[in-house]
């Protein structure tokens, strides 16, 4: 009679055991969260004139992997297109950023030895002559825009693009250094 007791009572305690591995096997198989990197990307924007540097303006942002910003500074301009009719325009630097790969593959997927994946656009404009900047008539606009994608080696200063001004001696080069952040 014990033997009738024991025996079922052996395989149900066998069976639990068995069930409790099985799931506890299962939670352990939950794939690991992302890693997350925080960046920070500095952007020089130098000013050649005869190849001798006359001015860098500089600007910063962070990122995380897989991430986009932009910066933006300048002023809206109002231009009288018909009497009492106006459109805006905007002239100063506009950045965009984006780290990791536009697909949106996880960074962790791309990262390798060549670098950190970076997608930059600029787009910079002012005043073709400067006494423009105060009068009402249709003003002349000076323009340039960058676009690159590149790998980015960390910590290392790269021109990711360069713009010759066709009325000028000058160049514009666009720096960027990306710095891990802890």
């Amino acid at each position: 009679m014990i033997k009738k007791i024991v025996l079922p009572a052996a395989l149900i305690l066998a069976l639990s055991v068995a069930s409790g591995i099985r799931k506890a096997s299962a939670q352990d198989s939950t794939p690991p969260k992302p890693v997350v990197n925080a960046y920070r990307i500095d952007f020089s924007l130098i000013e050649l004139e005869d190849g001798k540097k006359i001015n860098t303006r500089q600007y910063s942002m962070n990122l995380q992997s897989d991430d986009q910003n932009e910066i933006k500074i300048g002023t809206r301009i109002p231009i009288e297109e018909k009497k009492d009719e106006f459109q805006y325009i905007d002239i100063g630097t506009s950045i965009f950023c984006r780290i990791g790969l536009p697909s949106g593959q996880p960074m962790e997927k791309v990262q390798h030895p060549e670098g950190i994946p970076l997608s930059v656009r600029a787009e910079v404009s002012n005043f073709a002559r400067p006494e423009q900047e105060r009068t009402s008539s249709i003003p002349e606009l000076r323009q340039l825009q960058i676009k690159a994608s590149t790998m980015a080696q960390l910590g290392k200063p790269m021109i990711v693009g360069s713009v010759d001004d066709p009325n000028s001696k000058r160049e514009f080069q666009l720096e960027v250094t990306v710095t891990m952040l802890k």
